[in-house]
């Protein structure tokens, strides 16, 4: 559908280097959190991010683009520390992309000549002596246009860590907060015929009042890293829509329609050709309007059929083809029932990182290789941990039926007094909800991981359940909550867990308390009603380190922990899932042993060079086992 839209679309872009990109968003000195509105609108408040944005016409921005590394933010300030951006001209930075008029003239930047590097893609990995690097550098493509009268024009990023200020052709868009939400800008009047110019400011500097804090346990990769879109709509446009099965009936699909531009109030008709579904809804004066309709026959989505129905969109002159799978996912006491049924979540953690090439992933290739590993661990789940993965990886699991937990970067311990905190972290669990909501894989939506127990902290967290909640009722809500130990008991004391779905934790037993032989005099109180997920456990080993099973570090420890936390974790009656810490090894600042980890956390099943350890047979053994226990 895109590539048919192509040969229309090119008739007003042509492009200059070589990319693909979609967007929506702010007027000129927008300033806001993860690319959500202002609470009270203006002209110039960002839009929110286009639903679906790879099924608009659109053209890539990724390709090389031109850097320039900026630890004093040079371009962004003058010497007085007054933003160029903010001053009465506007102009003076580096995203002037200024030549010098004459040999008399004087400029200390010039792109023409800095450095190139990949977008979408970090700079850690792309430059030596940018590996250890934080804090700003500039990033710059040119492209030709030929907007059209009528239309109406968007700049999109899947993502930018951790603050971008965004130019085009010299005027500020906007800005944006969130190293791993899509964001968008409106550039219908700022493309010009011709030669365009697009700068971006990325700041990967940590803060403790950011979502994540200062204190990660992962590679803090600066840069554009994920994909940059500038999309063409018409001047009325479907800017968002779900279309899911009703909470508790399999019968029903609901969900809403909104359309945005110039008469949003237009007819919307909604066809699911091979369902034999087809119906029409009128939005309100505002554009939004409700679904809610009978469906006779439906092929549930499933890990074992991963069913996904092409489902079109249309009206106001606009029209969206969208892939979707249908299922329905609860819980009833200590059960996790998929389309009604009870089911086992066999899963695995990773990160968004390949072991084998440094940096972010950068496409799809990448992914489907880390979902490809858990699929041959027998896993039917992952946990896609610590932030939002791209939009492309939860895709790739609706088609390759894995199921998702999904999970914002409220990590550890962060500023809980701050209501400017909260409201970040609040906007990126929206964004991040809003981007997937339409993906049947997507099961759990997770706000946060091993956070301490506090009333500051418990009204934040429950702040967010309930937003996720207010969002999205039809997935569970959970958080990886950490456990308590009184004597020889395992405990959950956390009041969050009350408002959870899931009894869901982390326990280090065997590597961060106790040893592999008296982790098993341990057992496990859990005195909720719900369904117990382990959502993290293991032991750091280097690959190809061997010794006995008592020898920390070596791939006999790693599989003598995994194979005693599956006879400790059978006590547990509850138990529902895992997902174990982690599919494969990445990088971390925090692990500085320099023999068995030189800034490598080795929890993985996976080795930095591809290879499998030991404790990838022994968990994928057990889950063939859970498998003819549990069903499919």
């Amino acid at each position: 559908m895109m590539r048919h839209a192509f040969a229309r679309l090119l008739l007003g872009f042509t492009l200059l280097s070589c990319l693909t990109a979609t967007g929506q968003g702010a007027r000129p000195g927008d300033v806001q959190l993860a690319g959500r509105p202002a609470a009270a609108p203006r002209q110039d408040a960002a839009m929110a991010p286009l639903q679906n944005i790879y099924g608009r016409s659109h053209l890539s921005l990724n390709g090389r683009w031109s850097y320039i590394v900026d630890p004093y933010e040079n371009g962004f300030y003058d010497y007085r520390r007054q933003a160029f951006d903010a001053s009465k001209s506007g102009k003076g930075g580096f995203y002037d992309d200024r030549k010098p008029k004459d040999k008399g003239d004087w400029v200390e930047y010039d792109f023409d000549r800095a450095p190139t590097m990949k977008v979408p893609g970090d700079w850690n990995s792309q430059a030596e002596k940018l590996q250890l690097y934080e804090g700003t550098v500039w990033l710059r493509q040119v492209f030709e246009a030929e907007p059209r009268p009528g239309r109406r024009y968007v700049l999109y990023f899947g993502a930018v860590n951790y603050e971008a200020h965004v130019y085009l052709n010299g005027k500020k868009l906007g800005m944006h907060k969130g190293g791993f939400t899509p964001f968008q800008f409106d550039a219908t009047g700022y493309l010009k015929q011709g030669r365009n110019v697009v700068v971006v400011k990325a700041d990967n500097t940590r803060h403790q009042d950011e979502i994540p804090t200062v204190n990660t346990d992962w590679w803090n990769y600066g840069g554009i890293t994920r994909d940059v879109l500038l999309a063409e709509l018409p001047e009325t446009y479907i800017a968002d829509y779900k279309l899911q099965l009703a909470k508790g009936d399999a019968r029903r699909l609901q969900g809403f329609v909104q359309m945005a531009g110039a008469s949003p109030a237009q007819r919307v008709t909604v066809t699911i050709p091979e369902a034999g579904v087809k119906f029409s809804v009128q939005p309100d004066a505002a554009g939004r309007a409700s679904i809610d309709v009978p469906v006779k026959q439906l092929a549930y989505w499933s890990p074992q059929q991963p069913k996904l129905y092409a489902v079109e969109l249309s009206g106001g002159g606009d029209k969206v083809v969208d892939r979707i799978g249908f299922r329905t996912i609860e819980t009833r006491g200590k059960d996790i029932l998929l389309n009604g049924k009870p089911v086992f979540l066999r899963g695995i953690s990773l990160h968004e990182e390949n072991p084998l090439i440094p940096g972010r992933l950068r496409g799809q290739g990448d992914m489907r290789m880390l979902l490809q590993w858990a699929k041959e661990l027998n896993c039917n789940f992952v946990r896609l941990a610590h932030y939002p993965h791209s939009e492309e990886m939860t895709r790739l699991a609706d088609e390759m039926g894995l199921m998702v937990w999904a999970e914002v970067p409220v990590y550890w311990t962060i500023s809980w007094t701050n209501p400017a905190t909260l409201a970040n972290a609040g906007t990126q669990l929206a964004d991040m909800i809003n981007r997937d909501r339409n993906r049947a894989s997507v099961v759990v939506w997770s706000v946060g991981n091993e956070t301490p127990i506090g009333e500051a902290r418990n009204a934040f967290m429950g702040s967010l359940v309930r937003t996720a909640r207010a969002l999205d009722d039809t997935r569970l809500v959970a958080a990886a909550l950490e456990i308590h130990r009184k004597g020889r008991d395992i405990t959950i004391e956390d009041p969050l867990a009350e408002l959870l779905d899931l009894a869901s934790f982390n326990e280090y037993a065997g590597w961060y308390w106790a040893s592999n032989a008296e982790m098993l005099d341990f057992r496990f109180d859990i005195k909720l009603d719900k369904p117990v997920v382990i959502t993290e456990f293991g032991a750091d080993a280097l690959g190809g380190y061997h010794a006995d099973a008592d020898t920390r570090w070596s791939e006999e420890y790693q599989d003598r922990l995994y194979q005693n936390q599956f006879r400790m974790l059978s006590g547990i009656p509850g138990l529902r899932g895992m997902t174990p810490w982690v599919l494969a090894d990445f990088r971390s600042p925090r692990r500085q042993h320099p023999y068995f980890q030189d800034f490598w956390n080795r929890k993985g099943l996976i080795s930095d060079d591809g290879k499998k350890k030991q404790a990838f047979w022994t968990l994928k053994r057990h889950y063939e086992e859970l498998q003819k226990r549990y069903g499919p």
